[in-house]
């Protein structure tokens, strides 16, 4: 009678052993090629979009065309406010005037009555950031003066929006003038009101000796701009 010896445990791999040794490489495998996928998907996104966004740059600062006039609408979303281009590096305009802007809120109470805060200066705040300071922040030196100046260059001496870009112009300054407040000041408030004080600044080297018999300074022009309603800051 002839008796079959069973193979014995460690002689060779198991059906199971083998499977796992097959597929291991091929989920491996897969992977890469998953990576490998995604890699070349986000390196196309970040070419496309340098792409366009060195188009809707170009059109924005190239002389009035018919592309830019065509998609006008287009370039002004993308570029302001974010990417707005100016050639004053190459002729700098020094500002003439100081500019004091300043804020208040009006908060609705649970009663009905409406509580008006003092005028907070938020140009104060920017300059005692900046004095005295090696590195002052981009934020700090430009961002509320540039607002105002955009807002003034979209608005003129009015204060109704008469464009999306106009639009857009007032809604940042308004945002920045609201988030400053709320950064500087507690409570809670639903409007806010800006108010610009401007000053003419003298040539250098000019004195109150200088100036002519009679004259008097240069007056400050205050501009009082109208509430605007922002989202719920504060508790």
């Amino acid at each position: 009678m002839d008796v079959k010896e069973s193979p014995q445990n460690g002689s060779g791999p198991t059906p199971q052993e083998s499977d796992e040794e097959t597929t291991t490489p091929r989920r491996r495998a897969t992977t890469a090629l998953a990576l490998k996928a995604g890699l070349r998907i986000a390196v196309v996104l970040c070419v496309v979009t340098t792409l366009a966004h060195v188009i809707l740059v170009f059109l924005h600062v190239a002389p009035s065309n018919t592309v830019s006039q065509r998609y006008s609408q287009q370039v002004n979303a993308w570029v302001y406010p974010l990417f707005e281009q100016n050639w004053r590096l190459f002729a700098p305009d020094p500002d003439s005037v100081n500019q004091q802007i300043s804020a208040r809120t009006a908060h609705t109470a649970p009663d009905g009555s409406v509580q008006v805060s003092d005028w907070f200066d938020l140009t104060a705040v920017d300059n005692s950031a900046v004095e005295h300071n090696i590195f002052p922040s981009h934020t700090s030196q430009n961002m509320l003066r540039r607002s105002w100046t955009s807002y003034l260059e979209s608005h003129g001496g009015g204060d109704e929006s008469y464009s999306e870009h106009a639009v857009l112009m007032q809604k940042y300054l308004c945002n920045i003038a609201a988030a400053r407040f709320a950064e500087h000041n507690g409570g809670s408030f639903e409007h806010i009101q800006l108010r610009v004080r401007t000053l003419p600044i003298a040539a250098p080297g000019t004195t109150d000796a200088d100036r002519s018999p009679g004259t008097s300074p240069a007056p400050i022009e205050t501009r009082l701009l109208p509430w605007w309603k922002v989202t719920l800051h504060g508790n």
